[in-house]
């Protein structure tokens, strides 16, 4: 596997008010510059979920401007298979599943096209993200994400990996991962209501039980994070702060630098279209910037000017 590259890591979804990609209402190219204008004294690499335009206009911005930025690009798999153990819903017609399962392999296709054409910002690949846990709505069967992959490592110059929680990798994964040039996974202690003084050793705990299992395989974190408010949906409400956000995000980056774990933080941004419509939505609250674009408290805590030296430490951390 080629060289990791070096400098901070965070996920970006840029969607506002009225946008989201369910909608398919994206982002104009002014928004996204202003984000990554926000984004790019602080942070590196930024992970993108997807192929759709939203992804081919932060491409487009970082050419254009000629930001130090560098991007794992990922492509979502919708469902290709039902699943009775989702709890919001995973049971589709088997009409639905063929036409997402022509969808998946377009998205593959732009997945290919858009790394070749940015190579240079393009680092790596993901194909496919939380598309095997247990709750997926987008569960994706294990020969079908094989598949998949074969195709993309084919096409790609890149790194190439699959995007999923910590305990499928523990579980089945093992055919898949024997696929892949590294392993990312995803870690939140708050999502299974561990308290912010287990949070940190429960993380570390997550990983080493994955690495330990793939020894000659890079480990990477593609998401981990804590959320500033919630109405108790799948956590304890009393949890989610934001000076509990500021405690895990220092924890989590001391440890991961220290480490040299490269690991992506969960969310550059609010993220208002997702989950339930209540305003106290867990889903909606895990950015570091509020959805208007503020900083929260885990931003202000930095000191004057912290993280702007050579791009290496983000706000936060001290």
């Amino acid at each position: 596997m080629s060289e990791w590259p070096e400098g901070p890591a965070i996920c970006y979804s840029g969607y506002r008010r009225g946008q989201s990609p369910e909608s398919r209402v994206y982002p104009s190219l002014d928004e996204i510059r202003e984000d990554l204008l926000l984004l790019s004294p602080h942070w590196r690499l930024l992970r993108l979920y997807d192929c759709s335009p939203h992804a081919e206009r932060v491409l487009q911005v970082i050419r254009e401007d000629g930001l130090a930025l560098r991007v794992l690009l990922g492509a979502h798999l919708g469902a290709e298979t039902s699943n009775p153990r989702c709890p919001w819903g995973g049971l589709y017609s088997d009409a639905q599943l063929a036409a997402q399962r022509s969808a998946n392999d377009a998205e593959v296709e732009r997945l290919i096209a858009l790394a070749r054409r940015h190579e240079d910002i393009v680092f790596a690949v993901a194909v496919g993200n939380e598309a095997t846990v247990d709750w997926s709505d987008h569960l994706v069967p294990v020969p079908r994400l094989i598949e998949c992959v074969r195709r993309v490592r084919s096409a790609l110059r890149q790194p190439v990996t699959v995007c999923e929680n910590y305990v499928p990798w523990r579980r089945h994964l093992r055919p898949l991962a024997d696929e892949l040039d590294f392993i990312s996974l995803h870690t939140y202690p708050v999502w299974e209501y561990k308290t912010i003084d287990e949070a940190l050793a429960y993380s570390q705990e997550n990983y080493a039980s994955v690495a330990g299992l793939y020894p000659d395989k890079r480990v990477v974190i593609t998401e981990a994070g804590w959320p500033t408010a919630s109405n108790g949906r799948g956590m304890n409400a009393a949890d989610a702060t934001p000076q509990l956000q500021a405690r895990h995000y220092r924890e989590l980056v001391a440890w991961t630098d220290a480490a040299a774990i490269p690991c992506f933080v969960f969310e550059a941004f609010d993220e208002e279209w997702k989950g339930s419509a209540d305003a106290l939505e867990p889903e909606k609250h895990w950015g570091l910037f509020t959805a208007g674009r503020a900083p929260k408290l885990v931003l202000q805590e930095a000191e004057p000017g912290q993280g702007e030296e050579a791009g290496r430490s983000p706000p936060g951390t001290a």
